[in-house]
């Protein structure tokens, strides 16, 4: 399927395509489409080809299984013969391909964390806000059972976001719900 915009996340090994157009600077008149995306892990460069006047941009699903996953910056340029224009530049994110990997943990942060302090109350009961943690190297310590309890809070309530945020994405509806009692008259 060809989107009529550059992608915001990919997923690298997958096939990206995108139709842009540009009115000013047609592909049929010889006007070559290119996007530069850069980030510390390195720079890739996308050429579109002529789709008529629109420039179609394409990146091979094997092409993209070898990019690294990260946030980068692209800019898109057109040019024909000396002359050379930006057109834009944004962000895009590449997420690892899942398919490629021997294990991959998907939970968040905040679920990781939440998951530690529940391991930790089920270990030391009432003592387990003396034993701290230590998640993707950020540690935790407290110095009171209220300072625990607020901290597990938190991560509950963030927890409970995220799986909001996945089940409208997912088209569903969240979780919350607002609960009234009619009393007698």
């Amino acid at each position: 399927m060809t989107a009529t915009t550059e992608p915001a996340r990919i997923t690298a090994g997958d096939t990206l395509t995108w139709l842009k157009s540009l009115p000013n600077y047609p592909a049929s008149a010889g006007w070559v489409l290119t996007y530069t995306l850069i980030n510390q892990a390195g720079k890739k460069t996308i050429t579109a080809t002529a789709s008529g006047d629109d420039h179609l941009a394409s990146v091979p699903a094997a092409t993209s299984a070898t990019w690294v996953a990260g946030l980068y910056t692209w800019v898109s340029s057109v040019s024909k013969g000396a002359d050379r224009y930006t057109i834009g530049t944004s962000t895009i994110t590449i997420d690892p391909d899942p398919t490629a990997v021997a294990s991959f943990d998907t939970r968040s942060s905040a679920r990781k964390a939440l998951e530690a302090v529940n391991s930790a109350m089920e270990t030391y009961g009432a003592k387990a806000y003396l034993q701290g943690y230590e998640i993707n190297g950020r540690s935790q310590r407290f110095h009171t059972p209220g300072e625990f309890m607020r901290f597990r809070s938190q991560l509950m309530a963030e927890v409970a976001r995220e799986d909001n945020a996945a089940r409208l994405n997912a088209g569903l509806g969240t979780s919350n719900q607002i609960k009234v009692r009619f009393g007698p008259r």
